[in-house]
């Protein structure tokens, strides 16, 4: 048997969750012979050729020191704030579970339930993207995670909801799971910031109905030994927006992975991410996109700065069905190697089964422009500020895909700090 094979005892170690009973015991159920079929990756795996999951297959993760103190990411903005410390909900650091045109409960008390809306999407969307990529560390969060909300936004949501997740354990580990449902029409913001645990594993499952747009930005931790694999499912319907943007600073170990889905016609999804890491530091981007309607457009766009044998690592795919004309896909992938120890690794995808199609794909990276910087210290710029200036222009045109300029400013911020720290 595939559990025996490839041991996921000690992926499943230390979580009992607490017994539930109808609609979510299934999903439960499903998930947890799901992950006992396909068992733990392998990095002879495909998509794990790059990254060894075997650090995140422990029963326990290392002591990961805490990070130094930082103002939290999106502090300035008007928002409704949900706090977990060391993986746990923390109602007391947290607002009031209320906003206009939002309905929001724990997932534990939405799994308490008879009946509800979450039915529809919890353990759904992430064992649609089981397929044609296995992803064990979803099915394992399906199958045990206590940790997490349910939002549903009927209309327009104008406070974003922001997750913050902070640590107070050296070893703690976190699982984390959130369904989210915009109906026709409705808006969303939600903010993810914070390192949360040693080793963290989040998944996000999105139903985004008809004419809604659903907007996600999410700034991963300061803390340098701290462990991570994400997850996004989302679901896309006709003439619906998804957007979502990723910044990373530091992390020993971080896969981001994110699986969406058009049937609906004439939708649009942007998938982005900014990195920058230094010495024993492994980013993983895992994108994949599936086009099945007409007239839809998304985007990839990835930028990582590294440094001193850090690693980052890019795989992204983009799939058209047969019926899905006119899709409009683009992608590209790019790293800057500030030395000649730093590591790129790039895999982009396109598998395309319409004619009448318009995709890209572009992966590069490279050493700093010397031209440019002989350029800048002809002006009487330093040779370390030049660099900096460098680097946060070539990380700009993944910031661009934030819509929203004051966030996009925050962001250039954190970068601008980071660089200055690492000078």
């Amino acid at each position: 048997m595939a559990v025996l094979a490839q041991n996921t005892e000690p992926m499943l170690a230390g979580f009992s969750p607490a017994p539930v009973s109808g609609w979510a015991n299934d999903a439960r159920v499903a998930a947890l012979a799901n992950l006992n079929k396909t068992g733990a990756p392998m990095r002879r795996d495909e998509y794990w050729k790059f990254t060894n999951p075997s650090t995140l297959l422990s029963e326990n993760p290392e002591a990961a020191i805490l990070g130094s103190d930082e103002s939290p990411v999106f502090d300035s903005f008007d928002k409704l704030l949900i706090v977990f410390k060391d993986g746990i909900y923390q109602p007391d650091l947290s607002d009031d579970l209320t906003g206009k045109n939002l309905e929001i409960q724990t997932l534990g008390d939405a799994m308490a339930t008879d009946i509800h809306w979450a039915k529809e999407i919890f353990g759904v969307l992430e064992s649609r993207g089981q397929l044609p990529v296995a992803r064990p560390f979803a099915a394992l969060n399906t199958a045990v995670a206590e940790q997490g909300f349910v939002l549903r936004a009927t209309g327009k949501v104008t406070k974003p909801v922001a997750f913050r997740y902070i640590r107070s354990a050296e070893n703690a580990k976190a699982m984390i799971h959130h369904v989210i449902k915009l109906d026709a029409g409705a808006e969303l913001t939600v903010f993810e910031s914070g390192a949360g645990a040693a080793r963290i594993n989040t998944c996000m499952e999105i139903d985004v109905a008809c004419n809604a747009s659903f907007h996600h930005i999410r700034a991963q931790g300061r803390d340098h030994e701290r462990q991570a694999i994400t997850h996004m499912f989302g679901v896309l319907g006709k003439e619906s927006i998804f957007r979502s943007f990723t910044l990373t600073v530091n992390g020993l170990m971080t896969r981001n992975e994110a699986v969406l889905e058009f049937t609906g016609d004439d939708a649009k999804a942007t998938v982005a991410g900014a990195c920058v890491g230094d010495g024993t530091f492994h980013h993983d981007d895992t994108i994949f996109v599936t086009h099945d309607a007409v007239n839809c457009e998304s985007r990839q766009v990835f930028k990582k700065v590294l440094r001193n044998g850090a690693i980052g690592v890019f795989q992204g795919k983009i799939l058209v069905k047969a019926d899905a004309q006119k899709t409009d896909g683009y992608q590209i992938s790019q790293a800057l190697l500030i030395d000649d120890d730093a590591v790129f690794l790039a895999k982009p995808e396109l598998e395309i089964y319409a004619d009448d199609v318009i995709c890209s794909h572009g992966s590069t990276c490279g050493a700093t422009d010397e031209n440019a910087m002989f350029y800048l210290m002809s002006r009487g710029i330093a040779k370390k500020q030049a660099q900096d200036l460098l680097v946060l222009a070539f990380l700009d045109e993944a910031i661009q895909e934030v819509d929203n300029a004051a966030l996009a400013d925050e962001i250039r911020g954190r970068l601008a700090g980071w660089t200055e720290r690492h000078r």
